[in-house]
């Protein structure tokens, strides 16, 4: 998991007591889940990534896009931002690298059906699998992940906003998940 863009606000830290600098607005993730589950000497062979890592092919038959599952901050007026992996079906993944480079393509492209391939460990419930729809966005901005409306809290955070007092229990989280 990368940490992306820091705000200008330290914390202390609830769970050792320290003070951190910058509170992140972004956690992504390089692969899709499938990738961290396949033996590191089989990597090269089944996956291929493309657009600078922004795409990516598993075993010539599954397809997947890199998003963004933005997440209202309600007490900020930045967006909480999960860098995430969907799948897509195989036409839906030639379609959108058809149009990766042409301005406009957001027009071009409805929005696509795909399943969260990302595991979120900062929620209760398992994240992947979820139901997505993925929007394409203005050349050079990722796509927008919306889940589908349901009860898990990732999709209600999606719905609903956070605050930024969640934003530092993800944090927390995040920061102290190998203790």
């Amino acid at each position: 998991m990368k940490f992306f863009k820091k705000s200008t606000n330290s914390f202390i830290c609830s769970c050792c007591g320290k003070k951190h600098d910058g509170l992140p607005m972004s956690y992504g993730f390089n692969a899709p889940y499938y990738w961290n589950q396949t033996m590191p000497e089989e990597r090269e062979a089944r996956f291929k990534f493309r657009h600078d890592s922004e795409l990516c092919v598993m075993d010539d038959e599954y397809f997947y896009i890199r998003g963004n599952i933005e997440i209202p901050v309600i007490d900020n007026k930045r967006n909480f931002i999960w860098d995430v992996w969907v799948s897509l079906s195989k036409e839906n993944f030639e379609r959108t690298v058809s149009y990766w480079n042409i301005w406009g393509r957001q027009k071009k492209l409805e929005p696509m059906f795909g399943w969260l391939s990302t595991s979120i460990t900062s929620y209760s419930e398992e994240t992947l699998n979820l139901k997505t729809m993925i929007h394409t966005r203005k050349l050079g901005i990722r796509p927008l992940i919306e889940l589908e409306p349901t009860s898990h809290p990732l999709a209600i955070e999606q719905k609903d906003g956070i605050t930024m007092r969640r934003v530092q229990e993800i944090a927390e989280g995040i920061l102290h998940m190998n203790d």
